[in-house]
């Protein structure tokens, strides 16, 4: 659609005051994320074009929400309006003269990913005083035999990528839950780490918010500041935190809930909780925050598992409202308190829910939901693997670029969903008389199919499994960025993840951290409010 005026036009004006006023607001940048990391509006989610249907039910569940879209001039904010309204969303509006008008009306633009939980880190550190320890002086301490223990509060796969040597993974939502267990007196030293400083801060102010009486630190600018220490990290570790006691249980429950009352967060039964999500003019979020084995093993019908420390980490990632409410589901509680006290600090309505653990009758993992694409034509690998020797089939993989690396099939070409006009009008598609299309699973190539019959006059085809599929059939593969049709700027590279990045680049993502506090007080839309 090339026409801007069909929908409705929304100033940066108009949304300061949507968000100054807490009502919801989707502000959707539907830019690659590596592009919207270079920079957005603090309350901007990244929901791609490329992708938008994966996501898009589960972070915005309401099809009357609000919605504002917006692409710095690409063109991808009045397809993805589009869309949206094919999908059922009936307040799609964009955004007036995109990124640009927003920067002209003189707002605030945020760099990299997750801002506005980076910036409330910052926030917390500088109104707090957050205790912290300089990675010199915890190297000290650990090389000494000091009675000091390390506990990393990242996910247990990036705790096992790269760790603090000796330190043990006890993710942020658990801290409060488990932490007394691994302590032998309440005059061993806590340092709590991360790869930068959000959620080692938010970790170890939990720890101070809650009484407990150790001494306890965040070591200062966590993986990244051991590393520009000179440091040495540990990879393939697996020391991870066991069951935790009674006794320990029952106080750690009292210390969140006092710590949760303080930051005005109430209870919520089932019953108002089912009223809740009733309702057709407010959004309600049903997070199931603890560990990935508890959720499978029995869950409340609805919810979404996001572990407690990931959501106040990533919060605009699956609450994409703006200004809806927030319900935390946990069988023993003190982990729903402590996280929903953080939540209701970032200015969101959080409550907890009360109910019984034999309410939890839901099992298994959970399924994003996803539009139903219609019944199109699959073939099996080995039949696919038969096309490709005639010459005239070709295989499109629309997997995340990452993935494509790792591995794909033999003469696969890789590209961005959004990319397939644009690339059929410069004549750089490759031609062919048949396109077989995949991914991780299909799931994601199916939605390009219709689009590709129409534009190319091919049949298109679906690989039966995607690659995962081709994989199981013992079939080879390739690895390599050997035939990429689009730019990969799907993912933007974290400067606190993987350990070949440059001491430059995580040098200057701890100066823009620093920098966040000054940002907020002119952004002036955040309604943070720190305990």
């Amino acid at each position: 659609m090339s026409d801007k005026h069909h929908f409705r036009l929304r100033s940066a004006a108009d949304i300061r005051q949507s968000l100054l006023a807490n009502q919801e607001l989707a502000l959707l940048d539907v830019r690659e994320e590596a592009v919207y990391a270079t920079g957005h509006p603090l309350f901007a989610v990244n929901l791609p074009l490329s992708k938008l249907e994966l996501d898009v039910f589960a972070r915005i569940p309401r099809r009357s929400t609000p919605l504002v879209v917006f692409d710095n001039g690409e063109g991808l904010a009045e397809v993805a309006a589009q869309r949206l309204q094919l999908l059922g969303y009936s307040d799609v509006a964009l955004l007036q003269d995109g990124l640009q008008g927003w920067k002209q009306a003189g707002e605030q633009l945020f760099i990299d990913v997750n801002s506005p939980s980076k910036a409330f880190g910052e926030l917390v550190e500088y109104q707090r005083h957050t205790p912290s320890l300089a990675a010199e002086e915890v190297a000290e301490l650990l090389a000494c035999g000091a009675d000091v223990k390390v506990f990393d509060v990242r996910r247990y796969d990036e705790y096992q990528t790269m760790n603090i040597p000796g330190s043990i993974s006890l993710p942020g939502g658990e801290l409060l839950l488990r932490i007394r267990d691994h302590l032998q007196s309440e005059n061993t030293r806590v340092v709590i780490n991360c790869a930068g400083r959000t959620r080692s801060i938010i970790g170890t102010q939990t720890l101070v918010n809650a009484g407990l009486k150790n001494p306890v630190a965040a070591l200062r600018n966590g993986t990244i500041g051991w590393t520009l220490a000179g440091q040495t990290l540990e990879h393939g570790q697996s020391r991870h935190y066991g069951e935790p006691g009674e006794e320990n249980l029952s106080r750690a429950l009292q210390e969140a809930q006092q710590v949760a009352a303080r930051a005005g967060v109430e209870s919520v039964s089932l019953a108002q909780l089912y009223d809740w999500q009733r309702q057709s003019d407010r959004t309600t979020y049903l997070f199931d925050i603890r560990s990935a084995g508890e959720f499978a093993a029995g869950h409340l019908p609805g919810a979404r598992h996001v572990p407690g420390g990931q959501l106040v980490q990533e919060t605009d990632h699956y609450a994409s409202v703006r200004g809806a409410r927030i319900v935390l589901a946990d069988d023993l509680q003190t982990r729903a308190w402590i996280t929903a006290s953080w939540l209701a600090q970032m200015n969101w309505q959080v409550a907890v829910l009360d109910a019984p653990a034999t309410e939890f009758t839901e099992q298994g993992d959970w399924r994003a939901p996803v539009p139903a694409t219609g019944l199109h034509p699959q073939v099996d690998p080995l039949t696919a693997q038969q096309w490709l020797t005639t010459g005239q089939t070709q295989i499109l993989d629309f997997t995340t670029s990452a993935n494509y690396r790792k591995g794909h099939i033999p003469g696969a070409y890789w590209l961005l969903r959004a990319d397939i006009p644009a690339l059929l009008a410069s004549g750089t598609f490759p031609d062919a008389e048949r396109y077989v299309v995949t991914c991780g699973s299909s799931l994601l190539a199916r939605f390009a199919v219709d689009q590709l019959q129409q534009l190319t006059g091919k049949p298109v085809v679906v690989l039966e499994g995607g690659n995962s599929g081709w994989r199981a059939a013992g079939l080879a593969e390739e690895e390599g960025e050997t035939r990429l049709l689009s730019t990969p700027e799907d993912r933007y590279r974290r400067p606190y993840e993987g350990t070949d990045v440059s001491p430059q680049v995580m040098q200057a993502y701890l100066e823009w951290e620093y920098g966040l506090v000054e940002q907020l007080e002119k952004d002036a839309t955040h309604g943070f409010r720190v305990i």
